[in-house]
């Protein structure tokens, strides 16, 4: 079995889907054997390509705020992996971002999630993560609001992008039936340390 200094390596050196990265490889991750939450997201925005680090935009504060955690405890691999479905930026498309590149999760994926054997929570943001993770083919809206069916192990969500305002505003269950839970159940695991 690889070790996970040499697994980590690899994965930041990948160039598997170069050809098709309109803004180059740079793949973005946080992971640590310790961790006990992970965050199962998309694949990485412009500025978080350009910076390097997961969520560090507008995105990220309010992931943050729905977790209940600082900025010092999201960046600290021993409490929080981010994992997105799809590394590096795969570029803009007519509508946002284009989905995450196919090749990323079955080349690393389960290797990856074999190096967290302490994680106790994994959020799961989106539906290319939900799909990959609750193994479903329901809708988003569908999915997030049958979350007590997957509790306490995986917590579906929405992307927390300014552009999912109107979901939001649409679902106010969220912010007041599943938004305390995700915070406590993120708490209890990171007491756990």
């Amino acid at each position: 079995m690889i070790s996970f200094t040499s697994l980590l390596a690899d994965v930041r050196a990948c160039t598997l889907c170069a050809e098709h990265l309109p803004h180059g490889v740079r793949p973005v991750v946080q992971i640590d054997p310790e961790a006990r939450v992970l965050i199962a997201g998309q694949a990485p925005g412009k500025k978080v390509h350009e910076s390097g680090m997961p969520f560090d935009d507008a995105s990220g504060e309010r992931l943050r705020e729905w977790m209940g955690v600082t900025r010092e405890v999201f960046y600290d691999s021993k409490q929080i992996a981010i994992l997105p479905m799809g590394f590096c930026f795969p570029g803009t498309g007519k509508s946002g971002d284009l989905p995450p590149r196919r090749e990323c999760a079955p080349a690393w994926r389960d290797q990856l999630l074999a190096q967290l054997p302490r994680l106790e929570v994994t959020l799961v943001i989106g539906q290319y993560a939900q799909a990959y993770h609750m193994q479903g083919k329901r809708s988003l809206t569908d999915t997030v609001r049958d979350w007590r069916s997957y509790s306490p192990d995986l917590i579906p969500l929405p992307h927390p992008s300014p552009r999912n305002n109107i979901w939001l505003s649409r679902n106010p269950w969220f912010e007041t039936e599943l938004l305390p839970v995700l915070r406590q159940r993120v708490a209890d695991a990171l007491e756990s340390l």
